[in-house]
C-alpha cells in the first residue's frame, strides 16, 4: 500500500485540520480506511516515534503529532470497525494507585492507538481491580505509569497481581522507572519512552514491527 506523502506529513507536523482534510479526501475518493492507517498513519507515528528516541523532536511535538493522527484515526475508526478491522492487540494502560500524573501515560496511549493497536485507558491513581476489570475485558497487555518514586512500588503489587496469568503481560514506565527496577518485581517489560513502550508490546506479544 503506497503511503500518502501528504498525510505523512501532516501527521509529522501535528496539522490536525489538514490531517482530517486529507483523510475525507482519500475516503471520497474511494480509498481505504485500512490502507490509510497502514500505509500512512502507523508509519507517520512510528517515524516521529524514532525521532523521539533520537533526541530530534520532544514531547510537544510527539504529542501534536499524536493529537493530528487522533484526529485521522476519529474518520476511519467507525469505518474499520464496520468492516471487522481487527487491531494488532488490545492492551490497557494507567497511572497507579497514588499518582495523578497523565501525560506520560497519555503519549503513549496515543503512540499505541497510532501504531494500530485497541488501548483501553483506565486512567489515574488505578488500583489493581481496575486493570484486572481491563484484562476481564480483553486485555492482554497492561502497561502501568508511575511518575513519584512512592507510588513505584505499588507496580509489584500489579505484577503479582497476574503472576498466575501467563498470558498477560505487565509493563511498566516513567520517569523514576528503570529496567534494573522492572526485572526485579518480574515486569515482562519497561518502556524508556512513548517509542520504546511500542516496541515492548510489539515484543510481548510477537508483533514483527
Amino acid at each position: 500500500m503506497a503511503r500518502n506523502e501528504a498525510l505523512f506529513a501532516a501527521i509529522s507536523k501535528g496539522k490536525r485540520k489538514d490531517v482530517e482534510e486529507i483523510v475525507k479526501g482519500i475516503l471520497a475518493q474511494g480509498g481505504q480506511a485500512e490502507d490509510i492507517l497502514m500505509g500512512s498513519m502507523i508509519p507517520a507515528m512510528r517515524d516521529i516515534g524514532e525521532k523521539f528516541s533520537r533526541n530530534e523532536v520532544y514531547v510537544p511535538e510527539m504529542l501534536i503529532a499524536a493529537r493530528a493522527m487522533q484526529s485521522g484515526l476519529n474518520l476511519i475508526e467507525p469505518i474499520l470497525t464496520k468492516k471487522g478491522h481487527k487491531p494488532l492487540g488490545r492492551v490497557c494502560i494507567g497511572t497507579v494507585k497514588g499518582d495523578l500524573h497523565d501525560i506520560g501515560k497519555n503519549l503513549v496511549a496515543m503512540m499505541l492507538k497510532g501504531a494500530g493497536y485497541e488501548v483501553m485507558d483506565v486512567g489515574v491513581d488505578c488500583t489493581v481491580e481496575k486493570f484486572q476489570d481491563a484484562v476481564t475485558k480483553g486485555a492482554t497487555v497492561v502497561l502501568c505509569s508511575a511518575l513519584l518514586t512512592t507510588t513505584m512500588p505499588y507496580m509489584k503489587m500489579i505484577v503479582d497481581a497476574f503472576k498466575g496469568r501467563p498470558d498477560v503481560k505487565v509493563i511498566i514506565g516513567g520517569a523514576p522507572v528503570t529496567q534494573q527496577y522492572a526485572q526485579e518485581i518480574g515486569a515482562a517489560g519497561y518502556g524508556s519512552d512513548a517509542n520504546d513502550a511500542v516496541k515492548i508490546v510489539e515484543k510481548c506479544l510477537g508483533i514483527v514491527a
